[in-house]
């Protein structure tokens, strides 16, 4: 293949496309005991803990809901203790602040804005809920760095509408109880334009068809039913 050939391909993005899905991220400690009675503490399941050669630890954990796993350990990375900054994302952020304290986390106060600079944070949660814009953090007993952000509606692009989904229990809850409140409004126009005039005969079925597609169009970040 010529490097013209390579251009062209790489220049269409619906040729040769393949998922590239982040599986781990590693992140330097000091104890790696310390850190897993830490992160268990958050919350974060403990898939495995493996020692295969001589001066190799391989610790294995997952936030909750996540699709991706932390590892920390021995002999898996140079980077110095500390060093690592990564970000979580939760449907309500007043609640993950809640269940962090709760269990015995020092999590900073939530602020809006944006994360950076410091000097530029708002303190508390976004007036209007706006996704990407409230946030807390906290950090293991190394000093690495957890930003947590509040995300409900995607931005545009972020994730194929073909391929929405949730992650937990508690996520999917939150999205039907927006996508209720997003009915209940929807069902209030229409009375006001004078009745039925935008429900089908089946009724449940609109109220289905209505959240799936609000829900979808939430993840999406394209433009929710009216």
């Amino acid at each position: 293949m010529s490097a013209t050939d390579v251009h062209d391909v790489g220049g269409d993005s619906a040729v040769g496309k393949v998922d590239l899905k982040l599986e781990v991220q590693i992140i330097p400690v000091s104890d790696a005991d310390r850190a897993k009675e830490f992160y268990e503490r958050v919350g974060f399941r403990i898939d495995s803990d493996d020692s295969p050669l001589p001066g190799l630890r391989i610790v294995q954990t997952t936030p909750p809901g996540s699709a991706t796993s932390v590892n920390f350990g021995v002999g898996i990375t140079n980077a110095p203790p500390g060093s690592s900054e990564a970000g979580l994302i939760v449907s309500d952020i007043e609640a993950a602040h809640d269940d962090l304290a709760g269990r015995g986390i020092e999590v900073s106060d939530i602020w809006h804005g944006p994360p950076f600079p410091v000097e530029a944070r708002q303190p508390g949660v976004d007036p209007e809920h706006t996704s990407y814009m409230s946030f807390c953090s906290f950090t293991d007993p190394d000093g690495n760095t957890w930003l947590v952000q509040e995300v409900t509606t995607r931005a545009p692009g972020r994730i194929d509408p073909g391929h929405t989904g949730y992650a937990s229990t508690e996520d999917l809850t939150s999205a039907l109880r927006r996508a209720e409140s997003a009915y209940d409004e929807h069902e209030k126009r229409n009375e006001h334009l004078g009745g039925l005039i935008h429900r089908h005969p089946q009724g449940d079925g609109d109220r289905a068809e209505f959240y799936a597609s609000y829900m979808a169009a939430e993840q999406a970040g394209t433009d929710p039913p009216a």
